[in-house]
Order: structure tokens, then C-alpha cells, then sequence
């Protein structure tokens, strides 16, 4: 049976007025398996669909993104963090 790709979370700006209520900053990442109840429950909510395309074999068609990656946005409207999506391909043991 393969292996699902590894996928890494990472947010890469913020464009509300206000900081991450979580403590989030910009240049934060994490492992999605292994480190997904320190990411923001909000921010989740938005990654799971996004998650699952890309882990699965599916492309998100996003104008100057590399494949296997996918921009999202948290749906708190005071801080408006960007999140970035990559399927890591690479064989993990």
C-alpha cells in the first residue's frame, strides 16, 4: 500500500490589522500528522478540503503556485492569516 505524502502547513503573511489570537506568525510551520492540534481550529476548518486534494492525488489550480501546493486564508477577519499548503513527496520511514 503507498505511503500518503507528508504535508506541511506554513503561514507566509498576514494581511489584517490585528495579530493571530492563536499567536501565529508568519514563517511558523508544522507537520500536519504530527503537529495539527497546535494549528488554530479556524484555520483547520479551511485547510482539511485543500488537505485531502492534495494527499490524495489531486491538483489545486492556483495562477503562479507550484503543484502540490495551495494558498488559503483563516476566516478571521482581524487577522486574515495566509497559509500555505505543500504535499512533500519524498519517501518518509
Amino acid at each position: 500500500m503507498p505511503r500518503r505524502p507528508k504535508i506541511r502547513i506554513t503561514c507566509v503573511d498576514r494581511k489584517g490589522p490585528c495579530p493571530c489570537h492563536r499567536g501565529h506568525r508568519s514563517g511558523d510551520s508544522w507537520d500536519f500528522d504530527s503537529e495539527r492540534g497546535k494549528i488554530c481550529p479556524m484555520a483547520m476548518h479551511v485547510a482539511f478540503p485543500y488537505i485531502d486534494i492534495l494527499r490524495y492525488g489531486g491538483e489545486i489550480p492556483q495562477p503562479g503556485q507550484e503543484k502540490g501546493t495551495a494558498l488559503f486564508c483563516c476566516p478571521d477577519v482581524e487577522t486574515i492569516n495566509v497559509f500555505r499548503i505543500e504535499r512533500i513527496d519524498k519517501d518518509f520511514d
